[in-house]
């Protein structure tokens, strides 16, 4: 987290993804550092929240703020256009700021079912540099 570096963890459910990003948020906390944790569903909330005013950048921008940012749970459910939009603009505003973890059950490479394509390789590339990849087995 002190390096900004990224940590995705990618494999089927229930191979303790979502646990060991808890464990680690809670490492983050004891530690003294903030932390901030989204499922992709509640990012694109914060994006429809904050779009009627145009505030999502100010929304971000309280978010970049902590040490570490978790997002959890990307592609168990079709990702809304919300969602992506939200997602690209925090991998974008967190690289090289801050340290983001993410679980997915899709690998970083699958980021195409999440965004068009160009946008996606603008997001996986921010996100797996300086990023520590780890996949999940049964």
């Amino acid at each position: 987290m002190r390096n900004k570096e990224n940590l995705c963890i990618c494999g089927p459910p229930g191979t303790g993804k979502s646990h060991f990003c808890e464990a680690l948020g809670q490492a983050a906390i004891e530690a003294g550092l903030p932390v901030a944790w989204f499922t992709i569903e509640d990012l694109g909330a914060l994006v429809r929240r904050h779009r009627v005013d145009d505030s999502i950048t100010r929304a971000l921008a309280r978010l970049i703020r902590t040490d570490l940012i978790i997002i959890d749970d990307i592609g168990l459910l079709p990702v809304n256009p919300d969602a992506a939009d939200g997602f690209y603009r925090l991998v974008d505003a967190a690289y090289e700021r801050r340290a983001l973890a993410v679980s997915s059950n899709l690998h970083p490479s699958g980021c195409d079912e999440i965004h068009a394509e160009t946008l996606a390789t603008a997001t996986v590339d921010r996100l797996l540099h300086h990023a520590h990849v780890v996949v999940t087995q049964r």
